[in-house]
């Protein structure tokens, strides 16, 4: 009997380690971009998104997410937190659905695939979360980028917010504009590297291994993973409070064209470079890499939240 146990238990880890979603940064590193901008927020659009995710489906379970022992003056800030990391939820729960031709769910596929009709949507929408620019570093041709994509869905969703649209599409769109805005921020999700190795890309670095423990086992889980693991929002407090305050000038621009086109320029700059080589690994992290990736990751998570700030503060209506 003990022995069937055992194996029950394997499997069960087998299910959960090959069924894991994979996010754009962690849970932490998006609840940090929103500790960001929540603190930043007027009062008048914290009351406006305050009342905006109470119409969440999944508020209730916020609320049971909250660190207890936070002050009631937190409650809100955990909860906007919490809220930015809805769009990764979705994917591990009964109900919702991956859509498109490919296996992942990371390709578009017809008029479902840019519809915007608030929480009677179940898919997951896997490729709202990404622009796959491509790029190659061997002369490989190159394709197109597949739409809609991050940048589509986030001009899709400030224009409701800023609009006179009833309030329940409002708070479905809100909730992903706060995760898209931290993805967007973070190189790997705005870029692919073709190769002869990938001709269709890399899948922005998740077709790239890493050595086993201590390494991440893929390149994108590792960038995903720098501000954090975990979905402690407590953990997200505590790097966000760390973090140096983003240039106000960068800060100030909206454009999310201009945002992607930093963290494409990141990738290449920064991502894969050495000991990131040619073809798909394992390649083995030097500490000299790990040290610059944590530094381009805490300049981008501060960028972010700052403006998501400066879009909600401007934009919600």
């Amino acid at each position: 009997m003990q022995t069937i146990y055992r194996w029950l238990a394997l499997l069960l880890v087998f299910a959960l380690v090959f069924n894991a979603p994979l996010f754009g940064w962690g849970s932490v590193g998006h609840m940090a971009v929103a500790y960001v901008a929540y603190a930043q927020l007027t009062a008048a659009t914290k009351t406006r998104v305050n009342a905006l995710l109470k119409l969440n489906p999944d508020y209730k379970k916020w609320l049971t997410q909250v660190p207890k022992g936070t002050a009631q003056k937190d409650q809100a800030m955990m909860l906007f937190m919490i809220a930015a990391t809805w769009p990764d939820q979705i994917k591990s729960e009964t109900g919702y659905s991956d859509d498109g031709p490919d296996p992942h769910g990371d390709v578009p596929d017809g008029v479902n695939s840019s519809q915007n009709t608030g929480y009677s949507d179940h898919l997951h929408h896997k490729y709202w979360h990404f622009v796959d620019t491509p790029f190659t570093q061997d002369g490989s041709p190159l394709g197109s980028i597949p739409a809609p994509n991050a940048e589509t869905q986030i001009a899709a969703f400030r224009a409701v917010l800023s609009s006179s649209k009833p309030d329940e599409l409002k708070s479905y769109d809100l909730v992903w504009l706060l995760h898209l805005v931290g993805d967007v921020h973070q190189p790997l999700h705005d870029a692919t590297r073709v190769s002869k190795a990938d001709p269709n890309g890399d899948r922005g670095g998740n077709s790239v291994t890493l050595c086993k423990k201590p390494c991440k086992n893929e390149l994108h889980g590792f960038w995903d993973d720098l501000p954090g693991t975990g979905s402690d929002p407590n953990a997200a407090v505590l790097y966000g409070k760390k973090l140096a305050k983003a240039d106000a000038t960068l800060a100030s621009n909206t454009d999310a064209a201009t945002w992607i086109k930093e963290s494409f320029d990141d990738a290449q700059k920064d991502v894969y470079v050495a000991p990131i080589g040619a073809g798909n690994g394992p390649f083995t992290l030097t500490t000299a890499y790990r040290t610059a990736a944590r530094k381009v990751a805490k300049e981008r998570v501060a960028l972010a939240g700052a403006r998501l700030a400066n879009v909600l503060n401007s934009e919600l209506k």
